[in-house]
């Protein structure tokens, strides 16, 4: 599904390594993915990102064949900023010290994090499908509640979500993204046989919990102390949402992100939440010209 690209296994930080694939030449890009999948959500974009650019897709901490930290009471292992911290490691490890981003959900949450707290390593960003996660959860309504119950369950003390996942992780998988509008042999073979795979590796639940439970308690800790100091993005913003999808329904989303970022520029994609592979073609024109 990536012709051309390498995979390898590098390490970040002490105890954490992620499972990377990297192809093509010229200015980089790191591609960065939603829940409950891995980078291989970026298999129709990527080979053609990587004809003009040296193309970077992890799979996140805890996320796929990357490594799972333990759990802890303040969830910090699973905070955006510790996530965006292996991100910079892993570029500069590759030689990059600035590049360019792309974070689809989860990934785009960790995308919002890197360029507040490395706002020198960025040179534009491009995010897929959210509004801030502060800005979530304080507009959150019964819309926002019914639609996006997961944030909620997911968040919820263990080991009650992870049980109920671990009985039936297929069916989880399923259900999780049908309800997103997708029919359940939408994902492509291969990329839906490597969620599911990363799905039963040990840690995997867990650390997917640990990532919600990180959302509604430390990453808001310090989403607000950035928006109280007036910290903003300071290089150019795509955002792209879904016609057929919630977020465009329920938000503005560049007015949203205007809040947040001096230079945004914004557009729908005929697509529900999973953008990059239900509209590749479209993604790949906005992504290209803009990067």
């Amino acid at each position: 599904m990536f012709p051309g690209f390498t995979l390898r296994s590098i390490e970040v930080a002490p105890g954490i390594t992620l499972r990377t694939r990297i192809g093509g030449a010229g200015p980089p890009v790191l591609l960065l993915h939603g829940n409950p999948q891995t980078h291989l959500m970026w298999h129709a974009v990527a080979p053609a990102l990587a004809g003009r650019f040296t193309v970077v897709c992890p799979d996140l901490r805890g996320y796929g064949f990357s490594s799972k930290p333990s759990p802890s009471a303040d969830h910090a292992a699973y905070a955006k900023r510790a996530m965006a911290d292996d991100m910079v490691a892993l570029m500069a490890g590759l030689g990059f010290d600035r590049f360019r981003l792309v974070g689809h959900d989860r990934g785009a949450r960790v995308s919002h994090r890197l360029m507040l707290d490395h706002a020198d390593r960025v040179e534009r960003a491009a995010l897929l499908d959210i509004i801030p996660t502060l800005e979530h959860f304080e507009r959150a309504d019964m819309a926002f509640a019914m639609g996006y119950y997961h944030w909620f369950f997911l968040a919820q003390p263990a080991p009650f979500p992870e049980t109920l996942i671990a009985a039936d992780p297929r069916f989880w998988l399923l259900s999780h993204s049908g309800k997103h509008g997708v029919p359940p042999d939408f994902f492509a073979p291969e990329a839906f046989a490597d969620y599911l795979a990363a799905l039963n590796e040990p840690g995997t639940i867990a650390a997917i919990c640990e990532d919600y439970r990180a959302a509604a308690t430390i990453d808001l800790v310090h989403d607000r102390a950035s928006r109280a100091a007036g910290e903003r993005i300071r290089c150019p913003l795509l955002v792209l949402w879904g016609a057929k999808g919630r977020v465009g329904a329920w938000y503005d989303v560049p007015a949203i992100w205007r809040l947040y970022a001096d230079d945004v520029r914004g557009a729908a994609m005929p697509s529900g939440h999973y953008i990059a592979e239900e509209a590749p073609v479209e993604t790949l024109a906005a992504l290209a010209g803009f990067l």
